[in-house]
C-alpha cells in the first residue's frame, strides 16, 4: 500500500494479506495465514507526531473490529517506526491486547520504559471499538467508545517522532482478521 511500510510475520507458506473490499467510506482488512503469530506490521511512512512538553495537542483515534476476541494479538497508536511493534518496540502511545485474554490496555513507552493500564475494557469478537487518546502538553487521556479509562503523566515519548502504527498476530493457527473502519492523527502546535 503507497505510502505505508508493511511487513509480513510469516511462519508458513501462505501469505497474511491487506484487502480494501467495497463498501462504504471504505475498509481495510488485514488477515493473518494460519499459523500462530503470523500477521501484519503496518504503519504510516514518515514520523511526524510528538509529544513534547507543552505542545498544544497530539490526538488519535481509530475505529475496527476483529473476527476473534481471545486467540488474537493487535496494538494500535502512535509509535517509532519498527518491525516488530508487539514485543520489539521502545518508543510509543499505544492500545494493545494480547493473546490468551480480551482486556485492552493503554501504554505510554519512553525507551523501552512503560507506563501500562490494563483490563480497561473487554474486547469482543465481530464488534466495533473506537480507541482514542490525547495530550495536552503534560498528561495523555485514553478513551474507550468515548469513556475515559486512563490518564498517563509518566513515560510518555517526548524525545522521538511517532507514526500512526497498527499490528495485528494470529494467536493460534487460526486464519484471524481485523477490519479498520477508520483511523486518524492530529497534530496542534508543533
Amino acid at each position: 500500500i503507497a505510502g505505508y511500510t508493511v511487513t509480513l510475520v510469516e511462519a508458513g507458506a501462505g501469505e497474511s494479506t491487506i484487502t480494501h473490499p467495497d463498501g462504504s467510506a471504505g475498509t481495510l482488512v488485514f488477515t493473518t495465514d494460519a499459523n500462530e503469530d503470523d500477521g501484519i506490521n503496518f504503519q504510516l511512512t514518515g514520523e511526524a507526531f510528538g509529544f513534547a512538553t507543552g505542545q498544544k495537542l497530539t490526538y488519535f483515534g481509530c475505529r475496527f473490529q476483529a473476527s476473534e476476541a481471545t486467540q488474537i494479538d493487535w496494538l494500535i497508536g502512535l509509535c517509532i517506526t519498527d518491525t516488530t511493534l508487539l514485543g520489539g518496540m521502545t518508543d510509543g502511545v499505544y492500545f494493545e491486547k494480547l493473546d490468551g485474554g480480551t482486556g485492552i490496555s493503554f501504554v505510554t513507552e519512553k525507551d523501552s520504559t512503560e507506563t501500562q493500564t490494563d483490563s480497561l475494557g473487554t474486547f469482543a469478537a465481530d464488534t466495533y471499538v473506537t480507541l482514542e487518546f490525547y495530550f495536552d502538553g503534560a498528561s495523555v487521556f485514553a478513551y474507550i467508545d468515548g469513556a475515559l479509562v486512563a490518564t498517563h503523566t509518566t513515560n510518555i515519548c517526548n524525545d522521538e517522532l511517532l507514526t500512526p502504527s497498527l499490528q495485528i498476530l494470529a494467536g493460534s493457527a487460526v486464519v484471524r482478521t481485523l477490519t479498520l473502519d477508520h483511523w486518524r492523527a492530529i497534530q496542534v502546535g508543533r
